[in-house]
């Protein structure tokens, strides 16, 4: 029996061979604790600023800005707690006292919604969320009205999860222009490594990494903090991270994710296009089984990951035809079914998807082991799946 096809990458990555290679030293030899003073503590401290580095060339910051996370939810509560929680003591000092607002979309991760949720029933804060468009664009002209005088934050995710679109982050900062105070953040966790995430050019104050999406292991992330920006601490203890967060650094990981910087910036560097045509092989060789009735793509058709295709097939139900096939292809489907209900993803809901269409959408992410074959194989199944199913109705 052949191995199940991966078509799965934006959920998580496998870690890649010289990821592993780079960790193994300091799981079988190197554990010193990167605090201590002697050579066996200097030797960790050492890899741990190297991975700094790594990190940092891949988001053009320096290396004093990038503060190591046990992955990208805690990156975006830093993020959000660190910027709302002092914005609120200052705020109820005025006279009237008033809480802090904060702008984003509709489309966010729960890494973000539920921290949002949680600060605004707990009163530290109002929340304005911006709708999108059919293609899951947000408005720069609907964010710049949103403002307010107590706006102290937006934070607008950079690339969709479930259908890839990339956000217009880069327009941010100048739709801003008479509000230069205010904090701009964006959770990267599915850009970075698959396009430019440059924080210069992007002119974000924050932005959050998530290993486990770019080839390094789960339980380890990354925070970009602009250097002039003050951020409340979210974890206490000793001064590990210059006194930004507290915990014994995971040398182990942190080294592993300095590896997958490093080697996600050099495919970057050549202009690496193995996933654009991965998934563009795949989207082809559906259109040519399946016309405009039976399929529609959901992916914006300029600003997309080129790793992500979401396509929907009108009257199915794709959460039955991937349960299915979970031993041959693993995908992710925009709708689930629990007890004879079928429940639509909130952003295919945001995009004004018909139900119609929502309940039978894929969302199939490449990766760099992604093979020709595998794609083949993959369409090959999935296309007799999907037949059957339209047979039956």
């Amino acid at each position: 029996m052949e191995a199940s096809i991966y078509l799965d990458y934006n959920a998580t990555t496998p870690v890649l061979k010289p990821v592993v290679d780079a960790m193994l030293p300091y799981i079988t030899t190197h554990f010193g604790n990167p605090s201590s003073g002697h050579s066996v503590g200097r030797q960790t401290r050492t890899a741990c600023e190297h991975a700094r580095q790594q990190v940092a060339a891949l988001l053009n910051c320096t290396a004093e800005e990038v503060v190591f996370t046990s992955g990208g939810s805690e990156a975006n509560n830093y993020a959000i707690k660190g910027v709302v929680w002092p914005a609120f003591r200052r705020l109820q000092s005025e006279n009237p006292p008033r809480i802090p607002h904060v702008i984003t979309s509709v489309v966010e991760h729960p890494a973000v919604r539920e921290v949002l949720n949680y600060l605004e029933e707990d009163h530290k804060c109002s929340v304005t969320t911006l709708a999108v468009d059919e293609h899951c664009r947000i408005s720069i002209d609907e964010l710049r009205k949103s403002v307010l005088p107590n706006t102290v934050l937006v934070t607008i995710m950079h690339a969709n999860n479930e259908v890839g679109t990339i956000q217009p982050i880069e327009e941010i900062r100048s739709a801003l222009d008479e509000r230069p105070d205010i904090v701009i953040h964006t959770d990267a966790s599915q850009s970075v490594g698959k396009i430019a995430t440059d924080v210069r050019a992007l002119d974000v104050d924050l932005l959050t990494v998530a290993g486990h999406k770019l080839y390094a292991t789960k339980g380890c992330g990354a925070l970009y903090k602009r250097a002039s920006l003050d951020l409340e601490t979210l974890i206490h203890g000793a001064s590990h991270e210059r006194g930004l967060r507290a915990g014994t650094e995971n040398v182990i990981q942190v080294v592993g994710l300095g590896e997958a910087c490093a080697l996600a910036r050099i495919r970057l560097q050549r202009g690496d296009t193995h996933s654009a045509e991965m998934r563009d092989r795949l989207c082809a060789q559906l259109r040519a089984q399946f016309d405009d009735a039976q399929m529609r793509i959901n992916n914006h058709p300029i600003h997309c990951l080129p790793n992500t295709l979401s396509v929907s097939f009108r009257g199915l139900l794709s959460a039955e035809v991937l349960r299915e096939l979970s031993e041959q292809v693993a995908a992710s489907a925009g709708s689930a079914c629990h007890s004879g209900a079928v429940r639509i993803s909130p952003v295919l809901q945001a995009m004004q998807v018909s139900p119609e269409w929502a309940q039978g959408t894929f969302r199939f992410s490449v990766g760099v082991p992604t093979t020709v074959d595998e794609i083949d194989r993959a369409v090959a199944l999935v296309s007799k799946a999907i037949q059957e199913k339209i047979k039956e109705n």
